[in-house]
């Protein structure tokens, strides 16, 4: 998430408890008015991470209501992903400016007036419409969310802060399919989307009553506005290429991101700053996000639509399917992480995706007729197991491979980055896969469609395997004060 450092202005009313440390930003303990902050922050966040994983059990049942076919299941995943991605520096750049609070405001009010719109369409045009409108709105609130964590607390409950923060965001990705599965079965595949209103309203009312207002006072540049339309242009005719296959289309959305990365080089205070790149592994450990992302997010699209549309699993029972792989990446995560200090990131960044990839050929398992714990849990298991071992590593390699004050900012890129993948994935694979039309599809066919992806999807994580292998250091201990 993008979280550039400053110092933050408070402007926050004073705590119920009276004259403390935690009357001003920077000094919030967890206490009363720190908790309704770090409330605040995981609703916020909590819904954008929730729309990331739920709408894919949703894709089958708002496919038949909706008469969407294959490119309308992929622009109903990439709009989101699409603005989200692009928008994601930008976002964090108007809360360090305008003010976090005001900024995340803004963005919950978006998220659930967009959440809303999704659950009234009446085509996939207005769906896709709406969600476009969610992912800008995700991109205001996703970088806003862990900022205002890192500025409104004392630093010594900031680690605690953000490890709660992270725990709870994370549980909402885990029980997203859980619940959205289980909403799509009694009610309809439109209350997906309206889960997010009351979350938006009492998120709102947690930030109103105790969050500080907090920005960057250090920020005087200009806001990049043409390097993230440029971004936006750029992505968006790539995608639109690459689903309704108008290559002319494609190709000058690759030349809008080539003339992006020509003026982020050239201009004096850039959304993308490219000198980042100049370390070998903090842009090795991106090309691996890169790629195991890809392969996580093609390759789930796919699963949870064959499991549903050729196996017969109700949306309940694919949720339910996925559920082993949060659960086992939130306890090896942590333990992975720790490991790292004793035995370095790259042998866990070069395991790690070849364990995943495993795992994606062993849900080459699913058949017709296989059950769920020979055909589908070995599989979600192993893939667990690596992108557990994986993530953590991943992460703190990408703050190594930069200098401390560049945290914030190459944290907002490795974030854009796998969501970046997620998009290409849901464009590009389908159309490798032979999936690019579902209508008149046997279940036969959807299976060997989703078999070929599931290669292609291991080939990457083994693609991503190499690269952290000959960039990222092999070095222990806590972080460097640079880039290789």
């Amino acid at each position: 998430m993008s979280h550039p450092e400053g110092v933050p202005q408070g402007q926050g009313a004073p705590s119920a408890e009276g004259n403390s440390a935690g009357d001003a930003p920077g000094g919030l303990a967890l206490e009363r008015r720190g908790w309704g902050v770090l409330i605040a922050t995981i609703l916020g966040s909590g819904m954008v991470f929730l729309d990331s994983t739920v709408v894919n059990v949703a894709l089958p049942a708002l496919g038949k209501s909706l008469h969407a076919g294959m490119a309308g299941l992929q622009w109903t995943v990439d709009g989101y992903l699409l603005t989200l991605s692009a928008l994601l520096l930008l976002g964090g750049s108007l809360g360090d400016r305008y003010g976090r609070r005001r900024i995340y405001l803004l963005g919950m009010g978006m998220f659930a007036l967009a959440s809303g719109a999704c659950g009234l369409a009446p085509s996939a045009v207005w769906l896709v419409a709406a969600r476009v409108v969610q992912g800008i709105a995700g991109a205001l609130l996703v970088p806003a969310s862990l900022a205002i964590v890192r500025a409104v607390f004392r630093e010594a409950d900031q680690g605690r802060a953000i490890g709660i923060w992270s725990g709870l965001s994370g549980v909402t990705t885990a029980v997203g399919p859980l619940l959205g599965g289980w909403l799509i079965d009694a009610l309809s595949w439109r209350w997906v989307f309206f889960l997010n209103l009351p979350l938006a309203a009492l998120g709102a009312l947690f930030t109103l009553r105790f969050m500080p207002e907090t920005r960057d006072p250090d920020v005087g540049r200009r806001l990049d506005v043409l390097g993230a339309t440029l971004a936006t242009l750029g992505l968006a005719g790539v995608t639109y290429g690459l689903i309704e296959r108008v290559w002319t289309l494609g190709m000058a959305g690759a030349l809008a991101l080539g003339i992006f990365v020509f003026v982020e080089a050239k201009r004096r205070a850039p959304m993308l700053p490219l000198s980042l790149f100049r370390s070998r592994q903090f842009s090795g450990a991106n090309v691996t996000t890169l790629a195991l992302y890809f392969a996580l997010n093609g390759a789930l699209f796919l699963v949870v639509i064959t499991l549903q549309s050729a196996l017969g699993f109700s949306a309940l029972a694919a949720g339910a399917a996925l559920a082993p792989l949060t659960g086992v990446m939130l306890v090896l995560s942590p333990l992975a992480g720790k490991a790292t200090t004793r035995f370095g990131h790259r042998i866990f960044m070069t395991v790690g995706p070849l364990v995943a990839g495993c795992g994606l050929l062993l849900l080459t398992w699913v058949r017709l007729g296989a059950s769920y714990l020979t055909g589908v849990l070995p599989g979600v298991c192993v893939l667990a197991v690596g992108l557990g071992l994986t993530v953590a590593p991943l992460t703190t390699a990408v703050f190594q491979g930069v200098r401390t004050a560049q945290a914030g900012i190459a944290s907002g890129v490795n974030n854009a980055v796998a969501r970046i993948a997620g998009l290409l994935a849901v464009a590009l694979l389908p159309a490798a896969a032979g999936l690019s039309d579902l209508s008149g599809r046997a279940p036969a066919a959807l299976i060997a469609g989703l078999h070929r992806a599931l290669w292609l999807c291991a080939l990457g994580c083994a693609l991503g395997a190499v690269v952290a292998f000959f960039t990222v250091d092999r070095s222990r201990g806590p972080d460097r004060p640079g880039g290789a």
